[in-house]
């Protein structure tokens, strides 16, 4: 994600949630941030997901990004519940989302641990720090 790409119609369409999500968000409002304030906020925001990016597919949560104000949650019935992001402390951060559950909004900059630890405990992942997960097994 780039801060230049805020203005991107494909970003800019609001995101339709199905399963187990993670969105990682910046908003236009980010646009009146000094040039230095984006970059680096940009900077750590791109490199906590990409640390969270394997435990993510692994565990089959789609990632997903946006520049879009507005997410759906898809419900039963052909329903679909509103998530709103503007106004919120930060114009980017991650939405942690799963069908069925209250959302959690990360608003702003978490470091790689901070931001795996609440990913972990969102969708009750096993922590990345448990020595005593192992991966399958191939015969």
């Amino acid at each position: 994600m780039a801060a230049h790409d805020s203005a991107d119609n494909a970003l800019l369409t609001p995101r339709v949630v199905t399963g187990p999500t993670v969105i990682v968000f910046w908003l236009p409002a980010a646009d009146t941030l000094s040039a230095d304030d984006q970059a680096e906020a940009l900077d750590d925001l791109n490199n906590a997901t990409d640390h969270i990016a394997p435990t993510l597919k692994r565990h089959n949560v789609t990632l997903l990004p946006t520049n879009a104000e507005t997410i759906y949650v898809a419900l039963p019935n052909r329903q679909r519940r509103t998530i709103l992001l503007s106004g919120i402390d930060y114009p980017f951060g991650y939405v942690l989302l799963e069908p069925g559950t209250a959302e959690r909004i990360l608003a702003g900059v978490y470091n790689d641990d901070e931001l795996q630890d609440e990913v972990e405990a969102y969708f009750d992942l096993p922590s990345s720090g448990d020595s005593t997960t192992t991966g399958p097994r191939i015969s």
